[in-house]
């Protein structure tokens, strides 16, 4: 006779059961669960499981956080410790939510996150108990994702009928899961954009959709390409939107001019530089009678072609910003307008949207006036010329012969020459460049004299072959006659928005606001500058702009000037558009707006359309539907300024591709318990060495110094420092460079 054979009981211990629980009833706070219910949700059936699970619901209930509503049936005790937050993804699963009802971030682990993503409105529960000194809390709720296409690489396994992308995003902790007939002829390895469409409840991973093919990786193309898309940024402009633009009437009528004031008789030019394609503001100059300088900052009157409710208006609002990537522009509006008719191109008719002072040596303004005009370029020319009239005492002419000395950039490309009838007012020109970089000069000191910052930071530009690759790498630094260009619109912006901020009753507009530091930023820049040297005085407002100016001053040329450039930058909160006035911390300007640019941004088309409603006396816009408008705008610059680093780093590593063999004198820019990060002198490329790289000894990070330390030989690798470094790995696929340390360079 055979045994009956038993089934041993299951000991295994169901792990996190508290939090498993807890997470199931308040996820659905409305519902009761019995245990059998809960068992089921989590995919066990054995006593030894059931009994844990009717042990910890009594013990929850004793401890009131659960209520057994029925016998037997138990939900969430609801509370105030629900809130909502913004969740901020840690590369390795865990995360932070930053709730307005907390001062500091909630952290929350991997096991609590409960398929919520980075960027995701969430509701969450907050526990009493902490973690690393931070509050703990649980995700109940995805309120709203941040968003649903991710770029990725996808992984094809024909036989079993489906395919993975695995996204770029080292915030993104799962792959996606496509089924073969939704891989939209993608193949294997492709890089592609992909649709989030569902995530069922029992799956580790969510189920996605390609919606477009990218490329192959690594291709310069692709890789550009997937920027974009990682923002959801776009790359072309929809037909029906280029073929609406194509069809506007760009012609300059006697009958819109009598509509304007007309200064195509003052001398008016623009100054850009020297590889633009459109320009979007020009300069007037002429001295009046009374001896006072009248002034025109004349801007390409863009809300004159984009109507409301067009599709074209639709784009345009809906992109925000045109994007400046290392290899190209991807423009707000289509050519016709940003490289035709809305470019203040010489010797054209334009109309234009201009602010027109009057002022006397001292930069005081004696009278203002605001419209619509129509202008004429009489010349263009680069700040280089610009620069070598202002720094020469020179006219146009004389520009031709210092192009052939050192004196003048002579890579300024043939079509910038200045001839024919610009020579005829060369020398009205340079008089007007000289005296107006006096005035500007004299704008700028009264701005610093007022608390402004001074941030002139070096930027980084890349020499391109025709086929976009890097070939070499420059500094670009502001000199005279770009600030003398900045000076008049920052001139323009400030004066508009004085102009409709200052009326009565209040009159809705968009302003550029910028919001003092944070008091905690200020003491971490105070501990790192510190390392090299420098000293700050946080006393009270003006001394806080003052002590910032001499640091910036202090670090130039210096080989911790970009690191300690970037580090100030940062201190400062974020400038964003609203209706909601603030002032300009960083201008030190009261009031302040976006009117220059309506090209390339579309705030300044609002602005001009708000103004031109108030100079035609009409009332107040709707300021909740604007406060909507500057919210979009803000986002989407956030976006386009994350594309463009992007593709900055991206452009890095391929130009580190070519020097694997070579050696690199850099500077420490930051270390942590993973690695110490590195910043190439001679060309700003940052990489990482990691902690495990470094084989001649055992190094522990101390944070309190700042350092990387070696515990046999006491070698200390501190932020600031100068090491030497080559080439380990340029991945561009990953946009990760990885250095080897090679050492200390000799005294």
């Amino acid at each position: 006779m055979t045994k009956k054979k038993h089934r041993k009981p299951s000991n295994n211990k169901i792990s996190n059961l508290t939090n498993t629980i807890l997470s199931i009833l308040k996820k659905d706070r409305n519902s009761t669960f019995n245990y059998k219910q809960i068992a089921a949700k989590l995919g066990v059936n054995d006593a030894s499981s059931r009994n844990q699970i009717i042990k910890k619901l009594q013990q929850l209930k004793a401890k009131e956080e659960i209520e057994e509503v029925d016998r037997g049936k138990f939900k969430a005790v609801v509370n105030n410790e629900y809130h909502t937050g913004i969740l901020d993804l840690a590369a390795k699963g865990n995360g932070y939510i930053i709730s307005d009802d907390f001062e500091d971030d909630i952290f929350v682990a991997s096991n609590n996150i409960n398929k919520a993503l980075n960027g995701d409105e969430v509701e969450f529960y907050a526990y009493k108990r902490k973690h690393r000194g931070k509050q703990e809390g649980e995700i109940t709720t995805i309120i709203k994702r941040a968003k649903t296409e991710y770029v990725g690489t996808i992984q094809i396994h024909d036989k079993k009928g489906f395919a993975f992308v695995v996204a770029d995003s080292n915030k993104m902790y799962t792959d996606i899961f496509v089924p073969i007939n939704k891989i939209n002829k993608a193949e294997d390895g492709d890089k592609v954009l992909v649709s989030l469409e569902d995530w069922p409840e029992k799956s580790d991973s969510p189920n996605g959709k390609v919606i477009e093919v990218l490329g192959k990786p690594g291709e310069h193309s692709t890789e550009i390409h997937a920027i974009l898309a990682e923002y959801g940024l776009p790359l072309e402009f929809p037909e029906e939107v280029e073929a609406f633009a194509n069809k506007i009437d760009t012609s300059i009528t006697a009958e819109e001019i009598a509509k304007r004031r007309d200064m195509r008789k003052d001398l008016t030019f623009t100054i850009d530089p020297k590889d633009a394609k459109d320009f979007d503001d020009a300069l007037s100059f002429k001295v009046l009678d009374n001896g006072l300088y009248e002034i025109g900052i004349h801007i390409a009157d863009v809300s004159h072609y984009l109507q409301p409710g067009t599709i074209l208006d639709d784009e345009a609002y809906e992109r925000a910003t045109s994007i400046y990537l290392v290899d190209r522009v991807v423009p707000m509006l289509p050519e016709i307008l940003s490289n035709g008719a809305c470019s203040l191109r010489p010797h054209e008719e334009k109309y234009t949207f201009s602010a027109v002072f009057h002022m006397n040596d001292k930069c005081e303004i004696k009278n203002e006036w605001f419209g619509r005009t129509v202008t004429y370029s009489d010349a263009r020319f680069a700040y280089e010329e610009a620069q070598a009239i202002i720094e020469n005492n020179a006219t146009i002419n004389e520009v031709e012969v210092l192009k052939n000395t050192d004196k003048i950039d002579t890579t300024i490309p043939a079509e910038v020459s200045l001839t024919g009838a610009v020579y005829q007012t060369s020398v009205e020109v340079a008089q007007a460049t000289i005296k107006m970089n006096q005035l500007a000069r004299k704008m700028r000191t009264a701005r610093m004299r007022d608390g402004a910052i001074s941030f002139d930071k070096v930027e980084v530009k890349f020499n391109l072959d025709e086929e976009a690759n890097p070939i070499g790498i420059h500094f670009k630094t502001s000199k005279d006659a770009n600030k003398m260009i900045e000076e008049f619109m920052l001139l323009a912006n400030r004066k508009v928005s004085e102009y409709v901020g200052k009326q009565k009753p209040e009159k809705t507009f968009v302003y550029r606001v910028h919001d003092e530091p944070d008091e905690s930023k200020l003491a971490q820049l105070q501990t790192v500058v510190g390392r090299f040297g420098h000293k700050l005085n946080f006393k009270d407002k003006g001394s806080i702009a003052s002590s910032l100016n001499n640091l910036l001053k202090d670090v130039v040329g210096k080989k911790e000037q970009n690191l300690v450039d970037t580090l100030t930058i940062r201190t400062m909160s974020k400038a964003e558009y609203t209706t909601h006035n603030i002032g300009h911390y960083g201008l030190a300007f009261d009031y302040y707006s976006h009117f220059t640019s309506p090209i390339r941004r579309y705030p300044d088309v609002m602005a001009h359309r708000l103004l031109q409603q108030y100079l035609d006396g009409e009332k107040s816009a709707n300021q909740e539907i604007y406060e909507e408008k500057c919210k979009h705008s803000s986002n989407m610059e956030y976006l386009a300024t994350r594309a463009e680093r992007d593709s900055i780093k991206y452009m890095q590593i391929r130009f580190m591709q070519d020097h694997q063999d070579e050696e690199f004198l850099g500077v420490i820019s930051g270390v942590t318990d993973w690695g110490i990060y590195i910043e190439i002198v001679s060309n700003k490329c940052e990489g990482m060495v990691s902690v495990r790289d470094m084989k001649d000894d055992h190094y522990q990070f101390d944070q309190d110094q700042y350092a990387m330390i070696g515990q046999k030989t006491g070698t200390m690798y501190q932020l600031g420092d100068e090491v030497i470094v080559k080439v380990k790995n340029a991945d561009l696929v990953k946009k990760h460079l990885d250095f080897y340390m090679v050492g200390k360079p000799e005294a």
